[in-house]
């Protein structure tokens, strides 16, 4: 059987990676094709394609492309610790997912059995439907609490501060059609990432909840208006070059 080698765009089609993607983890040494054809294409063979769904799957937990470099550079990182990783992850967001669903359904029933509806229930209700925007477990919670008491309030107000600045040169950056893959707003691009590790002490799956609040609320709502679903999408981009 001939070993599997594929073009930057034959992979991009079958794997859902993009092109620019692929180019820019090879321009930063992050995975870089390790074939070549007689003609000078460069190909990705089967070690590559390995090394680039650990890839996938670590951004999906929430690692920086910083953290994925340092977690494939050592020897006893395997792709059955990253894939092991990766379902500790979903097996934890599906077990919120199965408890909020069972809360709903026992308030559905409840709602169409009963004409009268005492405060107690409705109380339930209400932290029924202000669960979904709780996506932290109570240790995450207990984390990020901590994390508060440790930074102390006037560094939360700086970075609160300096969080409404880049938003603000983000969306000038934005307004001027800048190429997110720019020199500019890719340095935004990573003071964003920056913060984010302020808020989150670098916790890959605190890092991780956040991101699914902020894809399933949408941006407006988790970010309480601060942030758009544009603006979003276009740090995003600038995220994913």
């Amino acid at each position: 059987m001939r070993p599997i080698a594929l073009k930057v765009g034959d992979l991009a089609k079958q794997t859902g990676v993009s092109v620019r993607t692929l180019h820019y983890y090879d321009e930063i040494g992050l995975l870089s094709p390790s074939h070549r054809t007689e003609a000078g294409y460069r190909l990705y063979g089967e070690d590559d394609i390995i090394r680039l769904q650990q890839i996938v799957s670590l951004r999906q937990i929430g690692f920086s492309l910083e953290q994925i470099r340092e977690c494939l550079g050592k020897s006893e990182f395997s792709p059955h610790q990253v894939v092991q990783l990766h379902l500790s992850q979903l097996k934890e967001q599906m077990a919120l997912q199965q408890q909020l669903y069972a809360k709903l359904e026992a308030i559905a029933t409840l709602l169409q059995s009963t004409e009268t509806i005492s405060i107690q229930e409705f109380i339930q209700l209400i932290e029924v439907t202000t669960m979904v925007s709780k996506y932290y477990t109570p240790e995450q919670q207990d984390y990020l609490k901590a994390r508060g008491e440790q930074l102390g309030e006037e560094q939360i107000r700086q970075v609160e501060a300096e969080w409404q600045e880049l938003i603000q040169q983000v969306r000038i950056e934005m307004a001027n059609g800048t190429d997110p893959a720019s020199e500019a707003v890719q340095a935004l691009a990573r003071r964003w990432q920056e913060l984010i590790q302020e808020f989150t002490g670098g916790d890959p799956g605190i890092a991780q909840s956040l991101n699914q609040m902020y894809q399933q609320e949408g941006a407006k709502v988790a970010s309480r208006g601060a942030v758009d679903t544009a603006l979003m999408e276009y740090m995003s981009r600038a995220m994913q070059c």
